[in-house]
């Protein structure tokens, strides 16, 4: 296994080192848009030296699900973190229209990353839901009562967070401490070896994080793709045409109806309730609404008042259309034979 993976040469090396270079520049960049044309170029650099030295790694067949973290060389343990790397790269792609490609992809960068870690038994932690795993589902089973299972779930969640912070500030320290020494070629075989696991570990945090992150944006993006490929529901019937509606007087009442039906003879009157009963027959109102919402009680009956004295004044309508008969054959003053002399 050394020797295959001394055979790879600095080849397998430099990409590794090229990829995890990129992927530090673009973490310190400065730049105002992760989609200007100088960070995507950078993005693409890395992504195609990470698979250049993973698809090395698959044929030198680095590591194996039948060997122990022992048997791993101090050298080879760095290359454990191609896929974890490919992950974080594949995340600062910005084609939106490939945005879930994007993410699920990462997503299974990470989660190779992890179940490349747990086989080797570097780090204590349970692998993200979801995963396909019957050791997984083994080693969490679901709680006797159910209604307990959200809060199981956030208690979990909340205490392996805490856990996870403490423990990157931890790793973060120490890796400072021995970076150095490790950069400068000083440090010997065992201080590299716990060096390259303390970064592993590391990353086993982010990539926990990552992968909480994606899942998180994944239900907005299927939520979204859903409402877009959602037939539009129905919207009721369509509104019938409304008829051209002819000239007409309206009036309160017949009494109306029939004084001004006589003065323009050209035009047909209408009182209200004939045409509340005309538009609700087509339909455009349900029920005759006479009174607006806002009348006070003085103007209700103010037109009450109105409404009774034209009733009673029928009589006196027609008593006076009568004394306008009178006055047209009569001229004025007829019959005035006072103070005659």
């Amino acid at each position: 296994m050394m020797a295959e993976a001394g055979a790879g040469g600095p080849r397998l090396a430099e990409l590794l080192a090229l990829g995890r270079r990129l992927w530090e520049e673009l973490e310190a960049s400065t730049e105002p848009s992760s989609g200007a044309p100088a960070v995507q170029d950078k993005v693409r650099q890395g992504l195609d030296a990470l698979q250049r030295a993973a698809a090395m790694v698959t044929q030198l067949e680095l590591f194996s699900e039948n060997e122990e973290l022992e048997e791993i060389a101090s050298a080879d343990l760095k290359f454990m973190l191609l896929p974890a790397l490919l992950g974080a790269l594949t995340l600062k792609q910005v084609d939106l229209s490939r945005r879930r490609e994007h993410l699920e992809s990462a997503r299974e960068h990470f989660l190779h990353f992890l179940k490349l870690c747990r086989n080797y038994g570097l780090g204590s932690f349970q692998l993200p839901p979801g995963t396909s795993s019957e050791e997984e589902a083994r080693s969490s089973p679901a709680p006797r009562d159910p209604s307990q299972t959200n809060l199981v779930a956030m208690a979990m969640s909340r205490s392996a967070k805490i856990e996870r912070y403490k423990q990157k500030k931890e790793l973060e320290n120490k890796l400072a401490a021995m970076s150095s020494s490790v950069e400068s070629g000083t440090a010997d075989e065992d201080q590299i070896r716990e060096f390259y696991i303390l970064q592993i570990q590391k990353w086993i945090g982010n990539s926990l994080e990552e992968i909480e992150s994606i899942d998180q944006e994944l239900v907005i993006l299927k939520s979204r793709d859903a409402a877009r490929q959602a037939p539009a529901g129905p919207r009721g019937p369509p509104r019938p045409a409304r008829t051209p509606v002819k000239p007409f007087i309206l009036t309160r009442d017949a009494a109306q109806a029939r004084v001004f039906g006589a003065g323009y003879p050209g035009l047909p009157t209408m009182t209200v309730d004939d045409w509340y009963e005309q538009r609700r027959k087509q339909g455009i109102v349900s029920t005759p609404q006479r009174v607006p919402a806002g009348t006070s009680n003085e103007e209700m009956q103010k037109q009450q008042k109105e409404t009774e004295e034209e009733e009673d004044d029928e009589e006196a309508l027609q008593k006076a259309r009568d004394w306008d008969d009178w006055k047209d054959t009569h001229p004025r003053g007829y019959g005035n034979r006072h103070n005659m002399g």
